[in-house]
């Protein structure tokens, strides 16, 4: 067992309000800094590095939306330190970090090389209408942000190649998952049966509460699946969608094995006290982050 998988839920110098962890996540708090990392990809902490964040008192937005009013130089300036916190405690530099801009596309983009030098990749052209990375390079930090929506960190040990993918309803309607899968298969020659998919915190079927129009596009797009267990009839006009367990179908039909498909089964609604959720804050959300990379 690692020294990381030993750690203690403890406090240092920061308000602990609960305990996380669970069967498949620790809940650590490093350096004032709490994050979430996944048991099973802590087995491979001799190459591979990662993490959630936790706390709503830090906000990992760098930018917003195009038709939306610019974040400020201090909230682009408080964004950094944040994630300069977060990735100190897991021994890695910030300026490593490579951010998608996330428009809910099915778009998947290989990162081979920064493209800034001395500071992170944000908010880069190059990343536009882009919500999944992958790459087989070391020092290069995937980061995705989301306040409900899925995070999904992939990993495959045997071609050393990683991903991590942005997938809101939009992107689970577009099979983002799948389509980072097959770009794995493409650029690094991946086995599905290698690949671990890992899913952070994220609203659940408790919570993703829908009308019939979106009920529709879900039920027509997943034929092949068992509707009965993904979408729940709540009142006449309002129905639950487990978008968690779509994504966990369509990758084990995509190749990956069951045992290989790990949910940290945290709802980001029920703990939007330590977890950035649209739903609870509305219009003044802030954003969680995840971040993965190869030593």
């Amino acid at each position: 067992m690692t020294e990381a998988k030993k750690v203690k839920f403890q406090e240092r110098n920061v308000k602990i309000m609960k305990d996380l962890s669970n069967e498949n996540v620790i809940h650590i708090v490093k350096d004032g800094v709490q994050y979430l990392q996944f048991r099973r990809l802590l087995e491979y902490s001799d190459i591979l590095v990662h993490a959630y964040s936790l706390g709503i008192d830090k906000n990992f937005r760098t930018a917003r939306a195009k038709n939306a009013e610019p974040i400020t130089k201090e909230e682009f300036k408080e964004a950094k330190k944040d994630y300069a916190d977060l990735c100190n405690a897991i021994e890695m530099n910030y300026i490593d970090a490579v951010k998608p801009n996330q428009a809910h596309t099915k778009n998947v983009k290989k990162v081979d090389e920064h493209v800034n030098i001395n500071k992170p990749d944000f908010n880069l052209k190059e990343y536009d209408l882009t919500d999944g990375l992958i790459t087989n390079k070391s020092n290069i930090l995937l980061a995705t942000t989301n306040a409900d929506c899925i995070l999904l960190m992939f990993f495959d040990p045997v071609k050393k190649a990683i991903a991590n993918v942005h997938s809101g309803w939009k992107g689970t309607l577009q099979r983002i998952s799948v389509e980072t899968v097959e770009k794995m298969r493409k650029e690094y020659g991946s086995n599905s049966k290698d690949i671990i998919c890992c899913i952070c915190p994220s609203i659940r079927k408790c919570h993703f509460e829908v009308e019939k129009d979106v009920q529709t596009l879900f039920e027509n797009e997943f034929k092949d699946l068992k509707l009965d267990e993904i979408i729940e009839r709540k009142s006449e006009n309002k129905w639950l969608i487990d978008t968690v367990k779509i994504n966990e179908e369509i990758l084990q039909k995509a190749g990956l094995k069951k045992e290989n498909i790990i949910d940290c089964g945290i709802c980001s609604v029920c703990n939007s006290d330590l977890i950035h959720s649209y739903r609870v804050e509305k219009e003044k959300y802030g954003l969680s982050t995840a971040i993965i990379g190869l030593k």
